[in-house]
């Protein structure tokens, strides 16, 4: 990457917003991206591999699903515009990945290296700081949905949706939605209809 300018986006925007860098440590942060264009369904990474990557999404939206042993798909998390996503356990780790990671939509990603992620923490020290705010909210994240399909009903859980990101029911089909949701398809289509 050469010098950060307006064609990075939401990814400079992020950066910026949580990192009081000067010119030289911006460049620094971007030599260790890489840029991607993302098909729509194009497979990030399957489950089994390991994760080599953290993504950052630019546009577009990624998902990170688990396959059971019959082959049905759930939707652990939906990454959008101006958030990390990845299959964290495998990333942190090096080890094969429960998870899978699709690119929803056509995507504009950034993406690090685990190696190169690890020399930012040595380069950059105040890049720790962008990592724990990322961490922390992917954190709170998981934690929200865990305790939204534990203790909320179908309804609820819908309305929360829909408070929190109605983009999401409008961007994506059916099928993800209601996977998301922990619901059936018939299910998400009665709560809709009731709107």
């Amino acid at each position: 990457m050469q010098t950060p300018d307006h064609t990075y986006g939401v990814f400079m925007q992020f950066l910026t917003a949580h990192f009081n860098a000067d010119e030289e440590q911006l460049k620094t942060i971007c030599s260790k991206f890489s840029r991607k264009t993302a098909k729509r369904n194009e497979i990030l990474l399957a489950s089994g591999e390991v994760c080599k990557h953290l993504y950052f999404v630019n546009s577009g939206c990624l998902r990170i699903y688990l396959l059971d042993l019959k082959g049905n798909e759930s939707t652990r998390f939906l990454v959008t515009e101006g958030k990390f996503g990845t299959s964290f356990p495998s990333y942190r780790l090096q080890e094969p990945s429960v998870a899978a990671i699709q690119s929803l939509e056509l995507s504009d990603l950034f993406y690090i290296s685990y190696h190169d992620f690890q020399a930012l923490l040595d380069e950059i020290p105040a890049w720790e700081h962008i990592y724990r705010i990322a961490l922390e909210q992917e954190y709170i994240s998981s934690i929200q949905r865990i305790e939204s399909l534990i203790s909320m009903n179908a309804t609820m859980r819908y309305q929360a949706l829909m408070e929190s990101n109605p983009s999401i029911i409008q961007r994506f089909p059916s099928k993800i939605i209601a996977d998301y949701l922990g619901i059936s398809q018939e299910t998400l289509s009665r709560l809709k209809s009731k709107k």
